[in-house]
């Protein structure tokens, strides 16, 4: 009777601390957003947000016609992570399907910890990584090209955000039936077209979403893009130019001499919640995808 007791003392006990702790997850969400929306409708007094989505200058420093055109920033944050994913995918993708498809055990499990790792390295090291090794390898080929760019950025970030791409598809590809693969060999399809035309298909669902995450993480990334690709605003689609991203800005701001209560710090504020918005999102879609995806293959 008293091991009953208290066998459901410490289920109630347990329980209440989950729930506190889904408590305490809501409740700082909810702080986040009404600080960003409270401190974002100040600034929107004064600035109109047709411009603020419109203008193609961002100059909030000029004291007699400052300009906080987000396009400038947001060009700069879609550059950048727009390379990371094109290097990124590919490379990850391969590296999942080699996991799953094609490496022996023995070499699988040495192989993920370690390129697993790959996210464990602090960011501003692959921010110096990028502008002291990458940069000068890549002005030897191409002309002109500042030291301070966004091509080197982006490549680096891919290389930081293949583990999530690759991690996360590989347990997708892993997860597929056995009987699919069976199924696919029986009727007398390769390795690699079992690899790539039934089981990548059949694990889309969770490729897609890694791929989406990945995506969201690159957006966020701050050291990188600050070190490597440089705090000019810029308005470009090159990736040879110098830009600015979203939390470049933030970063330099908020760390700066900056007023309190200025409008130049509640613009910090008005790129976070562009920022929020559109990792929210990505991540919904990414809920959606993988909701749908699931609902065809039951």
């Amino acid at each position: 009777m008293n091991n009953r007791f208290v066998k459901k003392n410490q289920e109630r006990i347990i329980e209440f601390l989950l729930s506190f702790s889904g408590f305490i997850t809501v409740i700082t969400t909810i702080g986040i957003i009404w600080v960003l929306v409270i401190e974002s409708t100040h600034f929107f007094s004064e600035i109109s947000i047709i411009d603020f989505l419109t203008d193609t200058e961002w100059r909030p420093s000029d004291s007699r016609n400052p300009h906080f055109g987000v396009l400038v920033l947001l060009s700069g944050t879609v550059l950048t992570t727009g390379i990371a994913i094109f290097f990124a995918v590919p490379v990850g993708l391969i590296i999942a399907i080699y996991l799953s498809e094609y490496s022996p055990k023995k070499l699988r499990q040495w192989l993920k910890p370690m390129l697993e790792l790959l996210a464990a390295v602090p960011t501003v090291v692959y921010g110096y990584f990028a502008l002291s090794v990458l940069t000068p390898f890549l002005r030897q080929f191409i002309d002109n090209m500042p030291l301070f760019n966004a091509l080197s950025a982006g490549l680096v970030m891919g290389i930081m955000i293949i583990p999530i791409i690759t991690s996360l598809s590989e347990d997708a590809l892993r997860s597929v039936p056995k009987i699919l693969r069976e199924a696919s060999y029986g009727l007398g399809a390769t390795k690699f077209q079992t690899a790539f035309k039934v089981i990548l298909p059949a694990a889309s669902s969770g490729v897609v979403v890694s791929i989406i995450l990945a995506v969201a993480r690159a957006i966020g990334e701050t050291m990188i893009v600050a070190v490597a690709a440089g705090t000019m605003p810029n308005l470009t689609l090159d990736p040879r130019d110098s830009v600015m991203t979203i939390t470049t800005y933030m970063a330099e701001t908020a760390s700066g001499d900056v007023e309190f209560g200025s409008l130049r710090y509640q613009s910090i504020f008005a790129v976070g919640i562009t920022l929020f918005l559109f990792t929210f999102l990505l991540n919904s879609i990414s809920f959606y995808v993988k909701k749908k995806y699931q609902e065809t293959y039951e």
